[in-house]
């Protein structure tokens, strides 16, 4: 099995209404994706109802928290010292999502834990051949 981290966290949806939605979502890494890190958003703030998951670079959201990152549908951005923004664009439009930095830094820390920097490549590498072994 390989390693995976879960972590639960609150954010904040930014609108034009005078207070901001506070929601609970989970960051997701696992190593059979090395690359990538998840946000899911409970169902109560997708336009259908279920679950919305939000796949991006997991060196995006570590640049972000630095720096102003990313230039596709998804970007990231530090604002002031103690949070972090999350820009997601989506063909229904865009959803700003504001988060305390500490636990973003936390959550990375654990999936650098599970895989260090640099070695996504070899995670795969290993999981490839293990997936040849057994067919």
């Amino acid at each position: 099995m390989s390693p995976a981290v879960e972590q639960p966290v609150t954010a904040r949806l930014i609108s034009d209404a005078p207070h901001h939605k506070t929601v609970a979502v989970t960051l997701r890494y696992d190593s059979d994706d090395p690359l990538a890190v998840r946000v899911v958003f409970p169902p109560e703030v997708s336009l259908d109802d279920d679950e919305v998951v939000w796949t991006f670079a997991r060196d995006l959201l570590s640049g972000g928290l630095r720096a102003p990152s990313g230039d596709g549908d998804v970007r990231v951005w530090p604002c002031g010292r103690v949070q972090t923004v999350l820009e997601l664009h989506a063909p229904e439009g865009v959803a700003v999502v504001q988060f305390d930095t500490a636990p973003l830094r936390r959550f990375l820390q654990a999936s650098y834990a599970a895989v260090p920097a640099g070695q996504e490549q070899k995670e795969l590498e290993i999981e490839r051949h293990i997936g040849n072994l057994l067919l």
